[in-house]
């Protein structure tokens, strides 16, 4: 009789906080309502956009077909993903892939940071104003753009570079011709045109720091080399780690639109990753097939997740900051 009573106390209790708790919500939604249609707008976008196409991810098992629709496909399983990894390109893409990544990834990581603690000791307003605009600019040139701006320069006949080179009495080189310089030339011109642009979050980090630890270093004798390594580094890693975590989640996406603009049949050793071997499968070859194109992109982000999550586990267990 005890229990019989305390189940139906419960069930009261229960239910009054469920009514509660949404009595506030309907309150904290009418006073603040114009917050949440703010809110709406990119919800309604990641739903379209996100993960309704979800749905379409079915076809890397199933052997598509577009007249019978993606349900009156025959099912296949895993058969394109075998596929993959038994072809011969399959080691080649991966190797490109990874390559182009992490050497973007190990390169273009401290920069931001170089020049953000650079300029953060910079006195001269109208100096520290003239890098930032000059860093900045290249971000907002388009891929197309900026792929014409390299094309030119690394021209073996009219390019500055080689121009100079011959200048000085050295041969030329064939820069866009020649595999081993791929990597070097995509990787350096992402530093040069991202730079200034990624440095934004580093500098409203550093303008978070308490001034107060500055003025004792300051206080204490320590040089700006010493107040930039103990208080400005310290200070920032938390936003660092979490860029860190962020870009490993991508480690897979290497930049579809400029390696295909950069690419040409000299360098396709080089520059062949899974971006553009998914476009060629899938939409530049004359046998389209979009179940062994989806495939591969399913496994590309099945990766990229598996390695944003260890990569963020590892931060939490090492005790710094992480995504969740």
């Amino acid at each position: 009789m005890e229990a019989s009573a305390n189940r139906t106390n419960t069930r009261p209790v229960a239910f009054l906080k469920k009514d509660s708790l949404m009595t506030r919500l309907r309150k904290n939604m009418s006073s603040r309502w114009q917050l949440y249609l703010l809110m709406l707008l990119p919800i309604i976008y990641l739903i379209i956009f996100k993960y309704v196409p979800m749905y379409g991810a079915i076809i890397a098992f199933k052997n598509y077909i577009p007249t019978k629709g993606i349900w009156g496909s025959e099912w296949v399983g895993l058969k394109y993903f075998y596929r993959f990894f038994e072809s011969y390109e399959f080691v080649r893409i991966m190797q490109n892939t990874l390559l182009l990544s992490f050497y973007s990834l190990v390169a273009g990581f401290p920069f931001p940071i170089i020049l953000a603690l650079s300029l953060n000791y910079v006195n001269s307003r109208f100096f520290k104003k003239s890098v930032q605009m000059i860093t900045y600019a290249p971000h907002f040139i388009s891929v197309v753009v900026m792929v014409g701006i390299v094309l030119q320069m690394m021209d073996p006949r009219i390019g500055l570079i080689n121009t100079l080179m011959r200048y000085i009495g050295l041969p030329t080189i064939n820069f866009m011709g020649m595999p081993e310089w791929f990597s070097h030339i995509f990787v350096w011109s992402g530093i040069w045109q991202n730079v200034g642009f990624s440095c934004i979050v580093y500098l409203a980090a550093l303008a978070a720091v308490d001034p107060a630890l500055h003025e004792a270093s300051v206080v204490d004798g320590a040089n700006k080399i010493q107040r930039m390594w103990h208080i400005d580094v310290p200070g920032i890693m938390p936003v660092a780690i979490i860029l860190l975590i962020m870009n490993t989640g991508h480690v897979l996406d290497v930049g579809f639109e400029k390696i295909l603009l950069l690419q040409n049949p000299l360098n396709t050793s080089a520059s062949e990753v899974i971006d553009t071997f998914v476009y060629k499968v899938g939409l530049a070859s004359t046998a389209i097939n979009y179940s062994y194109s989806a495939a591969i992109g399913l496994f590309k982000s099945v990766i990229n997740l598996v390695l944003l999550v260890l990569v963020n586990r590892i931060a939490k267990k090492a005790g710094q900051t992480s995504l969740w």
